[in-house]
């Protein structure tokens, strides 16, 4: 094995021994959160040696880059799990339902109505979570807290959407447990049980209070690398 691959498979390991140790913790049977290994702006020896340790579920934050590594990688390993955790433009729907197994970034009643204009088309559409702005950010996507229960109706009622889960991420500059707690509330009220929440800094929190899924990038995989700019 390569360092690459060493330092992911052991870091895979630890952080899933203290995902299961913070829900015992809690109360909570151990597995009942699961780890989302955040790979954009990864280099694909570092996928590769995540799928070699035998990790098959992760997040992308863009449908063109999550286009170019996942689909040779899903023929390799067809139980290979993608979710679309970065924010989704319309016109990316009908690549996006295509790729994804999950979709955890709808958060507008367009995005909503192409969605279900796709699945019509396909005759199935990705698992579907609301993103929620539980910050009140103004430069953040998400509905507010005090509208998801009016688009939820929306999704359900309108469009023929069934709803798995919320996510969301909280402010960065502020203590992440208040808005932690505010998710798993929003979930419980609205009877979703998959709840999206938690990242590398933070995901033994979220799962004391909670989280089903954490999307952990850099404590797996270390400093993501840009690419170099052109010219």
């Amino acid at each position: 094995m390569t360092d690459h691959a060493n330092d992911v498979a052991a870091n895979l390991a630890e952080i899933k021994a203290r995902i299961d140790q913070a829900a015992t913790d809690a109360g909570r049977p151990a597995g009942a959160a699961r780890l989302i290994a955040v790979s954009k702006v990864q280099p694909v020896e570092k996928l590769e040696a995540a799928l070699a340790a035998g990790h098959r579920l992760f997040g992308e934050n863009r449908v063109q880059e999550a286009k170019a590594k996942f689909p040779a990688a899903r023929e390799r390993y067809p139980d290979l799990e993608l979710h679309l955790i970065g924010p989704l433009q319309t016109n990316k729907v009908k690549e996006a339902v295509a790729l994804f197994d999950v979709i955890q970034t709808l958060d507008r009643s367009k995005l909503a109505a192409a969605l279900a204009e796709e699945g019509a088309k396909r005759g199935r559409l990705p698992r579907l979570y609301v993103e929620v702005n539980v910050g009140a950010e103004p430069q953040k996507a998400g509905i507010a807290p005090a509208d998801l229960p009016a688009f939820l109706a929306e999704c359900r009622d309108v469009h023929g959407l069934s709803i798995e889960g919320l996510m969301c991420i909280p402010p960065a500059d502020q203590e992440p447990a208040p808005f932690f707690a505010l998710l798993s509330d929003l979930a419980a009220r609205n009877g979703l049980s998959q709840v999206s929440m938690g990242m590398s800094g933070d995901y033994e929190l979220a799962v004391r209070l909670g989280a089903t899924f954490v999307r952990v990038g850099t404590a797996i995989f270390g400093e993501r690398i840009r690419p170099a700019p052109h010219g």
